[in-house]
């Protein structure tokens, strides 16, 4: 089981479309510009909810990866050095939220995009990371061969699958690390109107039943989270139930990089 943890950018004058086609959560949806709400409710994970989410995992003994943009990384010097002392695992997550790699963008443009946030998430951070989640989960067709190129390793983008696998790429080793998208607490909590227990109820049922399967096949689930969200002090608890439910039932709790690791490990001949 990994537990990624997005910090992301809400870019407060960012373009209205850019907000409607990306559907993003926050505030009490869409507001004329400056959508101050909005930015102000995503700002909370950063300046509160981070630290519960650390504190939750990190109680259980679970290792966190954190998604981060560059501009998080960029306006957030002091957080980036809190979250990296506390040793997570940094994993790439575009510019910002509100700048999404779609099909609009032309090869060029995707291919400067993924280097501009490699290349800034570098220089913020003092090691580039080698995993990707694309903002809002967007890509285009060339998504996988321009992150292979770029020297990515894997990408927490496909909720098509409970297992690693390698992905077909003309350059480059590049692995999938499928996300557990009814599990996303944006999806589940944000766009569905889940109640917390609800939530906590069915990522618990859905851990019981991974371990039966693992039994036979190993499985992995990845859990996205957003401070902004489950860091909220009526729903911290539901993360601390799920996770002490996965540490009783005696799962693996790895970084996102170790599951793409311990897959290349085990099935090299399909991760070549």
């Amino acid at each position: 089981m990994s537990v990624l943890v997005v910090l992301e950018h809400f870019e407060v004058n960012a373009p209205a479309e850019a907000v409607r086609s990306a559907w993003l959560g926050g505030g009490l949806g869409a507001r004329p510009y400056p959508d101050v709400l909005r930015y102000a409710h995503r700002q909370y994970g950063h300046r509160v909810g981070i630290f519960r989410v650390l504190d939750a995992l990190e109680a259980v003994g679970a290792p966190a990866s954190v998604a981060i943009d560059a501009m998080t990384a960029e306006a957030y010097p002091w957080l980036v050095r809190h979250v990296l002392d506390r040793g997570v695992e940094p994993v790439a997550h575009g510019i910002a939220v509100t700048r999404s790699i779609s099909s609009r963008m032309t090869a060029a443009q995707e291919r400067a995009y993924i280097a501009e946030s490699l290349d800034r998430l570098e220089a913020a951070l003092g090691v580039r990371p080698t995993g990707w989640m694309g903002p809002e989960h967007g890509e285009s067709e060339r998504t996988p061969r321009l992150l292979a190129e770029a020297g990515v390793r894997y990408v927490c983008d496909w909720p098509n699958d409970e297992q690693p696998y390698a992905m077909t790429v003309p350059q480059g080793d590049l692995v999938s690390l499928p996300p557990m998208l009814e599990y996303d607490d944006s999806f589940a909590l944000s766009h569905r109107k889940m109640l917390p227990d609800s939530y906590g109820a069915m990522v618990r049922a859905g851990i019981d039943q991974l371990v039966v399967d693992g039994a036979a096949s190993a499985r992995h689930l990845l859990l996205t989270v957003r401070p902004w969200l489950i860091g909220q002090p009526f729903r911290i608890g539901t993360l601390e139930a799920v996770l002490a439910h996965a540490a009783a039932s005696d799962v693996w709790f790895a970084t996102t990089g170790e599951v793409a690791a311990d897959f290349r490990r085990q099935a090299p001949a399909h991760a070549a």
